[in-house]
């Protein structure tokens, strides 16, 4: 098998870092570590501005997907997956850090303020957490029919509840099952609307190069036997629901594993928290060379999300819905240039 190719932003090597390098020179070098989360479309969300020895983590609205996330839920879970990679690269790099949660009142955009301070946290669990930020990647293919790892379970379980949230899981056939229908629920509920079908347009479109899904574009061009450079006006054109929902309803039975990480609140201080346990999961299953891939449909749906509640007996509010196993290789998401996410 061919090496798959490497974009730059993934090919980061912590031996770059000059070891006199200043705080502020190492703080910008581990924001490049950062950078390299998860975002729903692929949106990369964030923007940090650092200030000597201090980062503040802001959620950038202008990247906002006002359809299928209309309060920025999302969003907002795709930048404490950011914090937490920041979280782990400090921890590494054995800088001390407090953090300050939302901590302006006049703007809510400014999500969390991290200092580097001596007496500071310096979580011992996350240094080991430090390669698979490079390793993760979402793989949107079929996973191997095999179970997962002994104790791998309760390693999920264990790291969301250690970033304040729940986490669900459905092995069982008949739950999965279950679960897939809503997502083939929810796909044909979402592609019933052209909004919806105009907005994933725009971001899977071929010629996007440092965001979006472009990569995606290809298995889905494959899927509706249409064009790659024709896909994005596939899609706004036409409801594709029923056919991505047969696909996504066979990936969803087909896993091995479903996990729903829920929140006790429905505000942005526990979507934050809901991106830092999702991060910290996946980072774990990389570590064990597991894979997950987004169902996050039934959450954008107001009724399918308490259908989604109530099919896992969850007292917690579900804010994402992951499929995991062990999947074939695959190519990472690009990522923006670093001075568009940075100052």
């Amino acid at each position: 098998m061919s090496a798959l190719p490497q974009r730059a932003a993934w090919s980061v090597d912590e031996h770059e870092l000059d070891s006199t390098a200043s705080i502020h020179e190492k703080l910008r070098f581990a924001l490049r570590y950062a950078v390299l989360a998860p975002s729903n479309h692929n949106t990369q969300p964030w923007h940090f501005i650092v200030d000597g020895d201090s980062v503040t983590l802001c959620a950038d609205r202008r990247r906002a997907l006002p359809v299928v996330d209309p309060f920025d839920r999302e969003l907002i879970i795709s930048c404490g997956a950011a914090l937490f990679n920041l979280r782990v690269a400090l921890s590494h790099f054995a800088l001390a850090y407090a953090i300050t949660l939302f901590p302006s009142r006049l703007d809510p955009d400014v999500l969390a303020h991290v200092q580097i301070v001596p007496d500071g946290r310096c979580d011992a669990a996350l240094p080991p957490l430090f390669p698979a930020i490079r390793q993760r990647v979402t793989t949107r293919e079929i996973f191997q029919d095999e179970p997962l790892p002994s104790g791998l379970l309760q390693q999920f379980v264990d790291a969301a509840e250690a970033e304040g949230a729940d986490a669900a899981c459905a092995l069982g056939a008949s739950l999965r099952e279950k679960l897939a229908e809503l997502v083939a629920d929810a796909d044909r509920i979402q592609f019933d609307d052209p909004r919806f079908r105009r907005e994933l347009a725009s971001w899977i479109h071929p010629r996007r190069r440092d965001d979006g899904m472009p990569a995606l574009s290809h298995g889905m061009a494959a899927l509706l036997d249409v064009a790659a450079p024709l896909l994005a006006s596939v899609v706004r054109t036409f409801d594709l629901g029923g056919g991505l929902a047969a696909a996504h309803h066979a990936l969803a039975a087909g896993s091995p594993l479903l996990i729903c990480l829920g929140t006790s609140t429905d505000d942005a201080p526990a979507w934050l928290s809901a991106g830092q346990a999702l991060e910290r999961l996946l980072l774990v299953a990389a570590n064990a060379g597991i894979t997950a891939s987004y169902l996050n449909q039934p959450t954008e749906i107001s009724t399918l999300r308490e259908r989604l509640r109530t099919t896992l007996k969850m007292d917690a509010v579900p804010q994402v819905l992951l499929r995991v196993g062990r999947g074939q290789p695959a190519a990472h998401s690009p990522r923006r240039p670093l001075a568009e996410s940075v100052s």
